[in-house]
């Protein structure tokens, strides 16, 4: 029986072909791209629309059909559904891999005899320089793994207890229906936050003067707010607080090269 390997993210798909390859194995891998940790989820696994135009507004590639991805990965995880092939969802200790994990169960629920796992936390992350490390939840993706460490990990795939997918089926059922702006992940549960959170620690980083706006958004990244936080979406708050005139930007608002940032109460020089 063949063996389709599902990740979130293309970097962690991409790092998983190259450790598949590695270790001769010829198993598919399909890559799930959507943070479910920010925007709206309830409705998401019957339309796209909701998820598509959030992200529409969210990024800065313009060339990107969210709806058209959303429909075919929707499409994909229905025939996967149906299929016979075995599955192993690769996920780390982060809330976006765990709500991953938990649609894919949701998916699979009447199916759960193919479902396996390769759970990775920070014990597998070998680099002592990875900034992972510092963070003291310790939240982990899989495309922070390098290949070699994935190709470690592939004969400990292991099957899920149809208990504990039914049990993360319903937990993806609670969180689209609790459908807050952001999911935090602690302590094995989630949370709902609000986009104001990561606005209020873009504001209390601002310094005096114009600043580069990737030192606040390195700050923001490696802060403890429960889930990972993408340089898309720190651009788009950006984009947020600045129409709203509580910051100040000059360069490319949808580029870290040449962006700057100013508090609009601090003195900006031209």
């Amino acid at each position: 029986m063949s063996t389709i390997h599902l990740t979130n993210g293309d970097v962690a798909a991409e790092s998983l072909r190259t450790a598949l390859q590695q270790a001769g194995r010829d198993d598919r891998v399909h890559a799930l791209r959507d943070d479910l940790a920010v925007g709206p989820l309830r409705g998401v696994d019957d339309t796209p629309d909701v998820r598509a135009d959030f992200w529409e507004r969210v990024s800065a590639d313009t060339k990107r059909d969210f709806l058209r991805e959303f429909r075919e990965q929707g499409a994909t995880l229905e025939a996967i559904a149906r299929g016979e092939a075995n599955l192993v969802v690769w996920h780390g200790d982060s809330a976006a891999d765990q709500l991953m994990l938990r649609r894919v169960c949701y998916y699979l629920r009447n199916h759960p005899q193919r479902l396996n796992e390769v759970r990775l936390s920070i014990r597998d992350l070998t680099d002592p320089g990875a900034w992972a490390h510092s963070r003291k939840d310790h939240a982990t993706s899989v495309g922070m793994f390098a290949p070699d460490v994935l190709q470690a990990r592939v004969p400990d795939a292991a099957p899920i207890s149809v208990l504990r997918i039914s049990r993360l089926a319903l937990e993806w059922q609670e969180v689209k229906h609790a459908n807050g702006e952001t999911r935090r992940w602690r302590d094995n549960t989630f949370t709902s936050g609000h986009f104001a959170d990561l606005d209020a620690l873009i504001l209390e980083h601002i310094a005096d003067g114009w600043q580069p706006a990737a030192h606040v958004a390195a700050e923001l990244m490696a802060a403890e707010l429960g889930f990972l936080v993408s340089d898309s979406m720190v651009l788009w708050r950006l984009r947020e607080l600045s129409a709203t005139r509580r910051i100040r930007l000059r360069g490319d608002a949808n580029t870290w090269r040449t962006l700057e940032l100013c508090a609009v109460l601090a003195p900006c020089p031209h």
